[in-house]
């Protein structure tokens, strides 16, 4: 009897898959991954070390800022952000990082060790549901990986889910996956699905009659406005042509801040509840509101039910409409809509008192910023008032900085109070408002442009949460870098003064002082000890000379500004009766820095024609 032949053919050459996962990060042009090690990825830095550096690994001091460094890596590159966690309790640490890049959208990939397949279920050590974990930080994609040909097609849609839908996705993968061989070619088989890492972005336009519809609007309206978001990037030129051509006040949203310069005469600052009376008065007044890639969430900063027409541009439909009533929705990328709508729009008669009356509201601005900066705190006790700390950074600021900036009172003064050259990028935690971002934002900025000198804005509370133990990554990196101007301005008052102002003004209740009162240190000798140089300020006479001081050193320096937590975070242009819940907190607090705070709100109050009576 015959035998038949069975025909195997040539064996494949094989590969480890984490060594094949780090040569796909390379071919996603991935040069740069945020981690911290653990045993449950072993193989995958195993390989990271096989790669020779490319990618390569910056490793933090806490996952958390791993995370927060692949967010601000996408925020100032605009490349996809990649972080690296072990299983268990490194991958939970990663996920207020991931819920940043979440809620301001930017495309970021989690890479996540996992225990091996055999032992899932069993409560094995360090074992998490990780599925569950990750489902809504990462809602668009999450996947384990259960065999080695799965792999390359798991993290290939994870980089391109991130990419098309500019949000978080997690690749999880256990052990044992990571030591497996993987065959160079994918077989061509049932069950085997190829991949590759092919990207391309559509052209996203409205239709036409739309654009028609809102062109109509526009032609309509007598007090046109702008709200420019971070949509906007990309589409300055565009966004200022539509200005002129309607004679158009703007305004922006936080994360907007750099899109435009802040000098134009029409330019009235940043929204909302840290923004600007400029920014206050302008959407009050108009009657016609043109958004620009923003979804804003300061929603009573708007204007008023029934006041304003408004058009809304939007790459995203879902969310148009969603902030504020809209007329005419246009769903498409800011930079081709604005295009499409200017090429429609035709001269329209501009409304010069209109215009005259915007820039009034921006020169008043600018002198109602200017004197609070310049008020000096009256008593023996008195500190450093932190607007001035800020608005003298503006004169100094290099063109070619980087900037970024931590949550808390430090968000009110930079939006107010710092004026960024043209092409100078900053960012921040903006709608998750994570305090902790400035140090892991600013070295991940840092290492993507080490040849530009970078300021981190900072409060003393978020110095402690994380910022000191990112200060020792500075300390180790900093010889690597091309320009080794780091700057870290902590703004020092021993409060966390945010929320002891949110206690006063939505609760009407005094500042709870357990809760609020930080310890002190001495963040300048901190960074002494670092290797670093330190700078203490506490008079206004200092502040020149020490941001020239710290913006010419030839290593990164920590400023130690001491200043005054009895500065009021008022919110722009509001009615007494919003403001009168503050007044019966500082009422209920004893001592000097109550009735200090009191006076200054007092004076800030009137600075902007309010006369608030004395109960």
């Amino acid at each position: 009897m015959a035998h038949g032949r069975v025909h195997l053919g040539h064996p494949q050459p094989m590969t480890l898959v984490s060594d094949a996962l780090v040569a796909r990060l390379r071919e996603w042009g991935v040069h740069r991954i945020f981690g911290y090690a653990g045993d449950g990825i072993d193989p995958i830095l195993a390989a990271l070390n096989r790669a020779g550096g490319d990618p390569e690994l910056v490793t933090t001091r806490h996952e958390e800022m791993a995370a927060f460094m692949a967010s601000g890596h996408a925020k100032y590159t605009g490349e996809v952000g990649v972080c690296l966690a072990t299983q268990g309790p490194g991958a939970i640490h990663l996920l207020a990082g991931l819920y940043d890049a979440k809620l301001d959208r930017k495309p970021v990939v989690a890479i996540v060790g996992q225990v091996v397949t055999t032992a899932l279920g069993s409560g094995y050590l360090q074992e998490v549901d990780l599925q569950t974990l990750f489902k809504d930080a990462c809602g668009q994609y999450v996947m384990t990986v259960t065999s080695p040909e799965q792999f390359p097609l798991v993290l290939d849609n994870a980089f391109r889910t991130a990419l098309a839908t500019s949000t978080p996705t997690c690749v999880i993968v256990p052990h044992d996956v990571q030591k497996a061989e993987l065959p160079e070619q994918t077989p061509h088989t049932h069950g085997v699905v190829p991949t590759s890492t092919a990207f391309s972005r559509p052209r996203v336009i409205p239709p036409d009659a739309d654009v028609d519809r809102a062109v109509e609007l526009l032609q309509a309206c007598e007090r046109p406005a702008l709200l420019v978001g971070q949509g906007a990037f990309g589409a300055a030129d565009e966004v200022l042509a539509l200005a002129e051509r309607l004679g158009a006040g703007v305004t922006t949203s936080l994360l907007a801040k750099p899109v435009l310069e802040e000098s134009l005469p029409f330019h009235c600052g940043v929204m909302g509840h840290l923004g600007t009376t400029a920014s206050a008065d302008l959407m009050s007044s108009c009657d016609a509101l043109v958004v620009v890639g923003s979804n804003d969430p300061w929603t009573e900063f708007y204007p008023a039910p029934g006041q304003a027409r408004t058009v809304q541009i939007d790459v995203t439909p879902r969310n148009i409409g969603t902030k504020t009533e809209v007329e005419v929705g246009l769903a498409g990328d800011a930079k081709d809509t604005l295009a499409e709508l200017l090429a429609r729009l035709g001269p329209v008669p501009a409304n010069q008192a209109w215009r005259a009356t915007v820039q009034g509201y921006a020169r008043n601005w600018r002198d109602v910023r200017e004197q609070r900066a310049r008020d000096r705190r009256p008593g023996e006790d008195a500190r450093l008032n932190p607007q001035l700390v800020v608005r003298e950074l503006s004169p100094q600021l290099p063109a070619d900085a980087t900037v970024s900036v931590d949550v808390g009172s430090v968000v009110y003064w930079y939006a107010r109070h710092l004026r960024l050259p043209a092409g100078v990028p900053a960012h921040l935690s903006s709608t998750l408002a994570s305090m902790g971002s400035a140090l892991p934002y600013g070295i991940a900025a840092k290492l993507a442009a080490p040849d530009r000198p970078l300021v981190a804005l900072a409060g003393d509370g978020a110095m402690q949460m994380n910022g000191l133990a990112e200060l020792i990554t500075v300390a180790a990196r900093w010889r690597d870098w091309a320009d080794p101007r780091f700057v870290v301005c902590v703004l020092n008052n021993r409060d966390l003064a945010e929320v002891s102002w949110e206690q006063r003004e939505m609760e009407g209740e005094p500042r709870f002082d357990t809760s609020q009162q930080l310890p002190d240190v001495p963040y300048d000798r901190y960074a002494e000890l670092l290797g670093l140089r330190g700078i203490r300020v506490s008079g206004p006479d200092e502040l020149t000379a020490a941001w020239d001081a710290a913006l010419s050193a030839d290593r990164p320096v920590v400023i130690n500004a001491v200043v005054d937590a009895a500065t009021p975070l008022l919110p722009p242009a509001q009615p007494y009766e919003k403001i009168k819940a503050m007044y019966q907190g500082l009422a209920a607090e004893q001592g000097p820095p109550a009735r200090r705070a009191e006076e200054q709100l007092r004076r800030e109050r009137a600075g902007e024609g309010f006369d608030d009576p004395r109960e």
